[in-house]
């Protein structure tokens, strides 16, 4: 059997931490088994679903690299199609038409609360043998129902959650088709993983109550049951369920932070599922370890501070020069355009990230932090009332006079400040602060003979005498 995977997103919205997880478990599965892992778009919700949502789905798959082998299909394209299987289903009663207004399941569902029973429909216009039903109205355009099973149980080996089993008495007849004829989201899902070919369904457990309707449908029609798994929900850092305060944003909304794919994804693997203590890996490792029985059934939480350290072991093992491409966007959006920047005046890119990328944990702070070597430094105002004291004033100015002599290298800029350091019988963070304070803006940098370094001496003599005059 050739394993077949979907994943199946509404576009009512952008692609979420959540539904990400579930589409890289689906598509990491197909991986490990050589299957196919196809997308699905369920836009038959017309009322609610965008362009703008399949597009920022289309996106975030993208950013992510989880690439489909099939795909994308849209339900919308595929009316005729579910059309011919409700034709069938009619003709071989499994499926009837349904002529209730909803006037009548308004007061059948009031009756039912009223006796403290379940709110379910009663079957009134299902065909049974020597049942006699009533003339259709006229004025009535009916629904389709699904005609489900009234004895025995839907029972299920989930992959995560291990066996289920309902009882058919607990599900009414589902409507499959409304009165307008557009064919609802359960139906359209099971003609769809039919078609497809689907082995596994690989979801939110969101979808359980689901399932056992699925199944009998998939039954009536000769279907073979795929497999199911359900993953659990994820809660947020303070452990309730995830909301837009704590991750439940676009998956796009982390790049817009300063995210790298590979650590969201690295992320999201860990998020419910593990290989004994392995932290950190790539997603060729994660596809050859993974399974569907080292998941947990409990619900995964969240941990905004655990995202940030492995994004900032990605950008500390990512390329300078790879790292540039992005970076050079959020310059730019910092009003830093580099091109225009003439580049015998300013550092390499590639060498500033090179001393500046294992100080940081986003790519935002990484744009912000190197900010200064291409543009004035934005003073902390702080640190210059307490660096930058009168008494240190003229330590920096015999410093710029011995700075003007030396070759422009780390160690001679260290030997030159160590000097400084000596004969002023000062030690050496009492002119190093003070240095980043006039170089940088702030009391924070690298090596400050390596900023320096980076800076040129032009630069670095013009920036120390600003800000001591």
């Amino acid at each position: 059997m050739i394993v077949r995977t979907r994943f199946a997103p509404s576009p009512t919205g952008f692609l979420h931490i959540g539904g990400a997880r579930t589409a890289l478990f689906s598509w990491a599965y197909a991986k490990k088994h050589q299957g196919a892992f196809i997308l699905r778009i369920e836009d038959t919700d017309v009322a609610r679903s965008t362009p703008e949502a399949v597009q920022a789905i289309l996106d975030g798959m993208q950013w992510l690299g989880l690439d489909y082998d099939e795909g994308p299909f849209y339900q919308m394209q595929r009316m005729d199609r579910y059309k011919a299987v409700l034709k069938q289903m009619l003709e071989e009663g499994t499926a009837y038409y349904c002529y209730c207004s909803k006037e009548e399941l308004e007061a059948l569902r009031e009756s039912q609360m009223q006796q403290n029973l379940k709110p379910r429909y009663d079957g009134r216009w299902r065909p049974e043998a020597g049942k006699v039903l009533p003339t259709p109205p006229a004025d009535i355009q009916p629904v389709i129902r699904f005609k489900n099973p009234q004895t025995g149980n839907v029972v299920w080996h989930d992959l995560v959650k291990g066996e289920i089993s309902i009882a058919n008495q607990e599900l009414d007849d589902l409507v499959i088709a409304r009165a307008d004829g557009t064919p609802t989201y359960n139906f359209c899902v099971v003609v769809d993983d039919w078609e497809m070919g689907i082995t596994q369904v690989i979801r939110g457990d969101d979808h359980v109550n689901n399932t056992p309707r699925q199944i009998n449908m998939l039954y009536a029609l000769g279907a073979t049951i795929p497999q199911y798994a359900h993953l659990s929900m994820i809660l947020g850092d303070d452990g309730q369920k995830l909301s837009k305060r704590h991750g439940a944003v676009s998956v796009m909304q982390y790049d817009e932070d300063g995210y790298l794919p590979e650590a969201v994804l690295n992320y999201l693997a860990r998020l419910g599922w593990s290989h004994g203590d392995e932290e950190i890996f790539d997603m060729a490792q994660f596809c050859a370890w993974f399974d569907l029985d080292h998941i947990t059934p409990s619900a995964a939480q969240f941990n905004t501070e655990k995202l940030r350290w492995l994004n900032a072991h990605y950008i500390k093992q990512t390329d300078s020069a790879v790292l540039a491409i992005d970076i050079k966007k959020r310059l730019a959006k910092l009003n830093i355009h580099l091109q225009d920047i003439l580049a015998q005046q300013f550092p390499q890119l590639n060498a500033v990230l090179d001393l500046y990328k294992e100080r940081v944990h986003t790519l935002n702070e990484l744009a912000s932090s190197i900010a200064y070597f291409y543009q004035p430094p934005v003073f902390d105002q702080t640190a210059v009332e307490k660096h930058l004291t009168s008494d240190i004033k003229p330590v920096l100015n015999g410093l710029v006079e011995a700075l003007k002599e030396v070759e422009w290298q780390p160690e001679h800029i260290h030997q030159a400040i160590e000097t400084a350091v000596t004969q002023n019988q000062l030690k050496f963070p009492k002119v190093a602060m003070p240095l980043r304070v006039a170089l940088t803006g702030n009391a924070q940098s690298p090596s400050i003979d390596q900023v320096m370094a980076l800076l040129g001496k032009d630069q670095t003599l013009a920036r120390i005498a600003d800000a001591i005059n």
